[in-house]
């Protein structure tokens, strides 16, 4: 168990180290043109709470021996707020079906809107800015054994369901420096009472930069 806990820490750490990306003022960001009208509707419908159908499945950078990518399991619950405010939880677990829960992930900040985003009409680039909230839970005892070995500096011991606070502050497992936030290039879909984001890159990249932003559609959140 300890060696499959270690190995989906690596494809947490993969999938979530999103190098050095900082946030940026909502002011310093382009206007979408002629778009305010369909966002000013797309975000009004967005606002609420949504979750995963089941737990998800998405390819990460880590490989098997054989070359090909190693999957990973998470859950999400989102919610959008007024103000283009948000929150995100993650449940990283390390079967399909969710039954070994190896860590939560809270995350609050901005929706950052870009514009739209050619795979459907109405699909928008939206960035994420945690720059409100980071923590980081872990929820199986392989899993605070590995965090207090590579994240102990500046942290109390990592202990099973003892929450810390990773706002602002360095952590070498997601490549977060002190005083950046974490940020992803992403995109939103919006049909009926489905919210899509963007597809994992097929090769694991994460959406740390525009040129990584999504391309396809990623399975849906239902609202709640």
């Amino acid at each position: 168990m300890r060696k499959g806990i270690k190995a989906s820490l690596s494809l947490l750490l993969a999938m979530t180290a999103m190098g050095e990306a900082a946030a940026q003022s909502p002011s310093t960001q382009p206007k979408a043109s002629g778009m305010e009208t369909d966002v000013t509707k797309i975000k009004q419908a967005l606002l609420g709470n949504w979750e995963s159908i089941a737990p998800e499945v998405r390819p990460s950078a880590a490989k098997n021996a054989d070359g090909s990518l190693k999957p990973f399991y998470l859950k999400r619950t989102f919610k959008y707020l007024p103000s283009d405010r948000f929150e995100l939880e993650i449940v990283n677990s390390a079967d399909p079906y969710g039954a070994v829960p190896l860590a939560r992930l809270k995350i609050g900040g901005h929706m950052l809107w870009q514009g739209s985003h050619p795979i459907a009409a109405g699909a928008q680039k939206v960035n994420f800015i945690a720059d409100e909230a980071y923590e980081v839970t872990p929820l199986a005892a392989g899993f605070a054994d590995v965090l207090n070995k590579v994240a102990s500096a500046g942290y109390a011991p990592w202990a099973v369901n003892a929450t810390q606070s990773i706002f602002g502050k360095t952590f070498v497992p997601f490549a977060l420096k002190e005083g950046t936030n974490f940020m992803e290039y992403d995109l939103v879909y919006l049909r009926g009472d489905l919210l899509f984001w963007g597809a994992r890159n097929i090769d694991g990249r994460g959406f740390d930069t525009e040129q990584n932003r999504p391309t396809n559609l990623q399975i849906p959140l239902v609202r709640k």
